[in-house]
Parts: C-alpha cells; structure tokens; sequence
C-alpha cells in the first residue's frame, strides 16, 4: 500500500474563477515573453503556480497573435517589435528619437491584440 502524498508534493487545483485577468495587453504580452524566456530557459512552466493565478497559458496569447497575423490584422513588423521589446521586459519610449517608431508600431500592436484578449477573459 503507498501512503498518501504530503501536502507539500500535492498537486493544487485553483479554480478559473479565482484567476486574476490582466489589465492591460501589455501586461500580458510582458508576462507571456518572461514565461517563454523562462521556458527557452529550461524552467517548467505550470498553471497556478506563479504569485498570481491568471487566466491563460502564456501559449493562450501566443494564439491570439498568430490568428491576427493570420488574418492580416498585424504585419510581421508588429511581431518584431512585440518579441524585442518583450524580450527586454519594457515598452519603447516614444520619448526617445530612436525608440519612436518601434513605440508606434507597439501600440498599433497591443491595439489590435487588446481585443481578442478581452474576449477570452485574458485581459479585464
């Protein structure tokens, strides 16, 4: 007979309801390009684990950028800029001339991603 599992070992199940949304598309876009660097990086990525419980899976955003690149809402200039900058964990600041095109790229970008987000619950 095994003996039961100790409660540190034990999976937990959080309930959808108790996931906290984020506010924007680019606090998501932020927090999806950490946990896939995290990933790239070997760590193992798993729901309900982090600080936060959220309502996706950072691939969940991932999805929503590939069906509006598939559907030729964004260009592959949007994708660019969203992976650099999400690499970098920051937004552009329009306030510097070398960063002024990549900011407007950036928010037509979360712009048109906002949408898709909001419907799935992704984003409040």
């Amino acid at each position: 007979m095994r003996p039961a599992p100790r409660a540190a070992h034990a999976p937990r199940f959080t309930s959808l309801a108790a996931a906290e949304p984020f506010r924007s598309a680019e606090e998501a876009w932020l927090w999806t390009m950490a946990a896939l660097i995290a990933r790239r990086d070997g760590a193992r990525i798993a729901a309900g684990r982090g600080e936060k419980i959220r309502p996706c899976e950072p691939d969940d955003v991932i999805k929503c950028l590939d069906r509006l690149y598939r559907q030729r809402r964004i260009d592959l200039i949007h994708a660019r800029i969203l992976r650099l900058w999400g690499e970098r964990g920051i937004a552009p600041d329009p306030r510097y001339p070398s960063e002024r095109l990549d900011a407007a790229q950036w928010r037509e970008a979360l712009s048109r991603l906002e949408w898709p987000l909001r419907v799935k619950g992704i984003v409040a």
